[in-house]
């Protein structure tokens, strides 16, 4: 079987599992969904979800946001994992809305790279999950699935996202890289996996 028949048939199976998955993060808009994204960065969604209730009563807007100082922000987003480093980018960030974009998150990657804390992979999950714009996010979970389906070599995430767009169609993309995060965590996890149990890896190489 060819690659991109391959592929494919992966996406047949993750439609199956997943047919309409949801944005594991919780928001209510472009700037909520950014700030949870930014706090996720080595951190589990899950733990994301606990933290981002009591941050987004208190601060659900840049200008709410930037009426916080940086350690009250810290204090709220502790447990979440280099609490300070992410504070101040929060800080940083809605200063910047305000002032450039009318206290609006940018709907385009240049802008949202730009921004701190910001890097192409949280600006790809804000540009493909709040502006519905075709973007194929890679994270660990995805990286680590690609290599072993065999659709990309895994060298690094940059790669594995550009062999990932040139194998689906395009306006998959925001859906598939969803479906593939939650594959991986519910059946083809980094440990104690089962390739014969798996229902992608087990037809690998075949």
């Amino acid at each position: 079987m060819n690659k991109r028949a391959w592929a494919k048939q992966i996406a047949a199976i993750l439609d199956q599992y997943y047919p309409a998955p949801a944005i594991p993060l919780h928001h209510k808009d472009p700037y909520t969904l950014l700030i949870a994204v930014l706090l996720s960065a080595q951190c589990t969604d899950a733990r994301v979800n606990q933290v981002t209730p009591a941050l987004f009563a208190k601060a659900p807007t840049p200008h709410k946001m930037v009426a916080l100082s940086v350690e009250e922000i810290t204090s709220l987003i502790r447990t979440c994992g280099l609490s300070q480093r992410k504070a101040k980018a929060i800080w940083s960030l809605s200063h910047i809305l305000i002032d450039k974009y009318k206290g609006r998150v940018p709907g385009s990657f240049a802008a949202l790279e730009q921004l701190p804390g910001v890097g192409h992979k949280t600006a790809s999950v804000v540009m493909s999950q709040a502006f519905h714009e075709p973007a194929f996010p890679v994270d660990t979970h995805i990286h680590r699935c690609a290599k072993r389906w065999e659709l990309s070599n895994g060298k690094n995430v940059e790669q594995t996202e550009r062999d990932l767009k040139r194998l689906f169609p395009r306006n998959s993309w925001n859906k598939l890289h969803l479906q593939i995060i939650y594959f991986a965590r519910e059946h083809c996890p980094a440990r104690g996996h089962d390739a014969n149990k798996c229902p992608i890896c087990k037809y690998s190489s075949t």
